[in-house]
């Protein structure tokens, strides 16, 4: 039953590696601290550190770094000529911005710091195993320039591999004493030209706790990826090249054809079974006009990857021996690196539960009993309010709400939400751009009309309504909305489909 609910998705996690791209994008992520065997930066006011050594290459807007430079004023620099220099502390631009004084940097919580009192600490660090390490940069308590009493403590989480940015702002005071309170959470590039910020986090006053941001590259992978478990430990095995080929064109999969160089001179004599040389190893697809590298990659699935307790084999949810094509939540990293695999803001270890049943069997829990087990089931309960929308209280963790005081968490128990009938997850109505700053585009692929289209803010409440009667693309004004998460539900003829999009 999971391998069904997923095929659908599988089309559109393919659409996703078409082609690469160096913006990013930013989605909220389950608050989760890491603990990392780390050394200590000595702390100065205003301050770069020496060169840092990266324990593995990181790609940053297109650029791979080895070294890094940490600021005691909460960010990460690639730029080798900031090492040892002073910091800027003072700025009121948002990002992006050519004349923002900080460039080619990860801003974690980025603002006017001073922990020469000793009382916080900077340390980094490596956790975890090859080749899924991050590198974790943590501020813990240290205090603003002008507020030894206001502290800031958060974490900057470099991964490895899928090249993905985590920021987890643990206890973010603020002070309106040390640079007018402003903090920035986001990225920027080399000459300010792009940036992105967190929403509700670009430069200005405000404060955060157990909120977690991830950044990311939409279509960032130019390779059809290929990931198998190592069973013996060789470093090969064998790969069905059929599975790249239904993925590469799901109507069409015969039209593929497998070589062995980009010339396309050398076919592949036994692409159902063909055995990897090198590890990993980049073959060829053709067929339908296109020519797509697949990288083939052979993993050692002892290791749990993502620390989600799930085992790296079991996260194969379609069953087809490709561990890379399974992204639940659409948001860039496959289940096998993502320790919240559903996008709900409940972490995977947490709903990987054995429910024991009548007869004494042990099977995964779910709760909603609609065969989606609940760590691949972005509503819980089964009443059409996505997990991730009933965080009432907005803190990002939706396990401590509790609107009815009953001591079940309100994402568990359909009794707290209005129910919606022929609710469906098929992904035959796409949004986009997400996120959105002005427009939203609904773009209807299905045979069904679009009666109705609402918004609703991350508190339930519908910010936006439209009523429709069309099965062709509509343009939403978003403008007048503020910064922040939404829910869009799309009423169809028969069924309601529900999206997340951010607001920038």
């Amino acid at each position: 039953m999971i391998k069904k609910y997923l095929f659908s998705l599988l089309v559109g996690a393919v659409a996703m590696q078409a082609n690469a791209q160096y913006d990013y994008a930013v989605t909220p992520i389950p608050f989760a601290q890491y603990e990392a065997s780390s050394a200590n930066l000595a702390t100065q006011d205003d301050r770069c550190s020496t060169l840092i050594p990266l324990p593995f290459a990181f790609d940053f807007y297109g650029v791979s770094y080895s070294e890094i430079v940490i600021s005691t004023n909460g960010y990460i620099d690639f730029r080798t000529s900031s090492a040892g220099a002073p910091s800027p502390f003072a700025f009121s631009q948002t990002i992006p911005n050519a004349s923002f004084p900080v460039k080619n940097s990860i801003l974690g919580a980025y603002s006017d710091l001073n922990n020469a009192n000793g009382e916080g600490t900077i340390t980094y660090g490596q956790y975890g195993t090859a080749p899924y390490r991050k590198f974790v940069v943590y501020f813990y308590n240290n205090s603003f320039f002008a507020c030894t009493s206001s502290k800031s403590t958060f974490q900057m989480i470099l991964t490895e591999t899928a090249n993905t940015v985590d920021i987890q702002l643990i206890d973010k005071q603020t002070c309106s004493s040390s640079g007018s309170g402003r903090t920035v959470t986001g990225l920027i590039n080399s000459d300010g030209s792009a940036g992105i910020a967190a929403p509700g986090r670009n430069t200005g006053t405000w404060t955060a706790f157990h909120e977690g941001w991830r950044f990311y590259r939409p279509n960032y992978y130019t390779n059809y990826t290929f990931v198998r478990c190592d069973d013996d430990a060789d470093g090969f095995q064998t790969f069905d090249l059929n599975v790249a080929a239904s993925d590469l064109s799901p109507n069409n999969p015969a039209a593929i054809s497998f070589y062995a160089d980009m010339a396309m001179t050398i076919p592949l004599v036994n692409p159902n079974a063909f055995v990897n040389t090198t590890n990993p190893q980049t073959v060829y697809a053709m067929g339908l006009g296109m020519v797509k590298p697949v990288t083939l990659s052979v993993i050692d699935c002892s290791v749990d990857a993502d620390n989600d307790t799930v085992a790296s084999a079991d996260e194969d949810a379609n069953l087809d021996t490709n561990l890379a094509n399974d992204d639940t939540d659409f948001d860039g990293l496959p289940n096998y690196l993502d320790n919240d695999d559903d996008g709900d803001l409940i972490l995977t270890n947490v709903e990987y539960v054995f429910a024991r049943s009548t007869n004494g069997a042990l099977s995964l829990l779910d709760s909603d009993g609609d065969t989606i087990p609940n760590y691949l089931d972005n509503d819980d309960d089964g009443d059409s309010i996505l997990t991730f929308i009933e965080d009432y209280d907005g803190d990002g963790n939706p396990s401590n709400d509790d609107t009815n005081s009953n001591f079940v968490p309100d994402y568990l128990e359909n009794a707290v939400a209005l129910g919606v009938s022929n609710f469906a997850t098929e992904k035959e109505v796409t949004i986009f751009p997400n996120p959105a700053s002005s427009i939203l585009n609904i773009d209807n692929k299905s045979t069904e009309m679009v009666s109705a289209i609402a918004i609703f803010n991350i508190n339930g409440s519908v910010v936006k309504e439209v009523k429709s009667s069309t099965n062709s693309l509509q343009s939403i004004s978003v403008a007048d909305l503020q910064s922040g998460v939404y829910m869009v539900k799309i009423q169809l003829d028969s069924k309601v489909l529900n999206y997340k999009f951010i607001k920038n």
